[in-house]
């Protein structure tokens, strides 16, 4: 019978079982946050607390305890520094699953699981909100022509009286030929 065993199978045998939820916490605690199924999300929720529990206590003993299972030292030293503090006031519960939705490939329910302590703040959203589509453009192409020629010569007004504002003794073109018209006359 299999009363009060704890975990997953995995579909691995235990020592490959043991290799690879080492290899999840020790992403997840140097990450805070990894991509992976649910099994394996739920399995390494199983793993990992317990050592975050006892990395609340830094004594050498459970640094050692907590070494043989991560075996990075800059995550161990993270983990006993930085992470330790974060969750002392915590008394369990120090990581979160969010549900994805499946993988397109295999159709695999993916989760994130993340460190509370450490919520980055990212909306995880499966697919992209759809956007409204824009009201078509019901202008003819005479009205397109106008507008753009009105722009040119707004464009062309600001540049003159940029011009002027620069150099008032320097006349514009317009105004040298309408004086020109008024002396003809």
């Amino acid at each position: 019978m299999r009363h009060g065993v704890k975990g997953f199978k995995l579909g691995r045998t235990a020592s490959h079982k043991k290799a690879t939820l080492r290899i999840l916490a020790t992403a997840l605690l140097k990450h805070k946050k990894i991509r992976t199924t649910i099994t394996k999300a739920k399995a390494t929720r199983l793993f990992v607390e317990p050592i975050i529990t006892k990395a609340k206590t830094d004594t050498v003993h459970s640094r050692r305890i907590v070494a043989a299972d991560i075996q990075d030292r800059k995550v161990l030293q993270e983990l006993f520094g930085e992470i330790a503090q974060k969750v002392a006031n915590r008394n369990g519960g120090y990581t979160r699953i969010v549900k994805l939705g499946t993988r397109p490939g295999d159709a695999s329910e993916m989760a994130f699981i993340e460190l509370v302590d450490y919520n980055l703040g990212t909306q995880v959203s499966e697919k992209p909100k759809k956007q409204k589509a824009e009201p078509k453009d019901t202008s003819t192409v005479e009205d397109k022509k106008n507008e753009e020629i009105v722009e040119a010569e707004v464009i062309e007004e600001s540049a003159q009286a940029e011009d002027s504002k620069v150099n008032p003794k320097v006349e514009s073109a317009e105004e040298t030929t309408s004086t020109e018209d008024k002396k003809e006359n």
